[in-house]
């Protein structure tokens, strides 16, 4: 009888240091580790500024948010000074012209930014600009008639290049003198 109480003992104190070691490794098993860096996620939300200075397609600038292999699409419509040119209907490229609510050519800006940061945090950004502005009006025979149709001037270019991700703004100068400034914020 003695024999079996001592059985019985070591069988449950052999339980009870099991259930003990195992309430201290399985914890260090179970979790992952935790590393505390102090840059953030390149592929992370990233605020990108982009400006617009042309004497000749006008100002524009706006923030949005994006992340790496994400693309953006810029567009701003405005009055060009000395306001909308008309464009009568049998005017070319009519369809293809930015126009107001009234039919009247307008001034438009078309940006693409496609921004990948690499695991550095400098942004390989592809940028496609494209702008269009009426610049007085000029005669076009259309059907034997001739018509008073807008004279409309454009650029259309596409440009690469690397940037910080700081907040420090890098400035490009496209074909015809506009200038186009970007900075990408953490």
């Amino acid at each position: 009888m003695l024999r079996r109480r001592s059985s019985r003992a070591h069988a449950a104190l052999a339980c009870f240091a099991f259930a003990v070691s195992c309430t201290f490794a399985l914890p260090a098993f179970a979790t992952t580790p935790i590393t505390v860096t102090s840059k953030a996620a390149t592929d992370g939300p990233i605020r990108y500024t982009v400006k617009v200075t042309s004497k000749q397609f006008g100002n524009s600038s706006e923030t949005r948010t994006l992340r790496s292999g994400d693309t953006d699409d810029f567009t701003w419509r405005t009055t060009p000074p000395g306001g909308a040119v008309a464009a009568p209907k049998g005017c070319p490229d009519l369809a293809t012209l930015p126009l107001d609510a009234n039919g009247a050519v307008v001034r438009q800006t078309q940006l693409r930014l496609s921004p990948i940061v690499d695991a550095h945090g400098t942004a390989n950004v592809q940028v496609s600009f494209r702008a269009q502005a009426p610049h007085g009006t000029r005669s076009v025979s259309s059907g034997g008639a001739t018509l008073t149709c807008p004279d409309v001037k454009s650029i259309s270019q596409i440009v690469h290049f690397t940037m910080p991700t700081n907040g420090t703004p890098k400035t490009i100068t496209l074909s015809d003198g506009t200038q186009v400034t970007i900075s990408a914020q953490r």
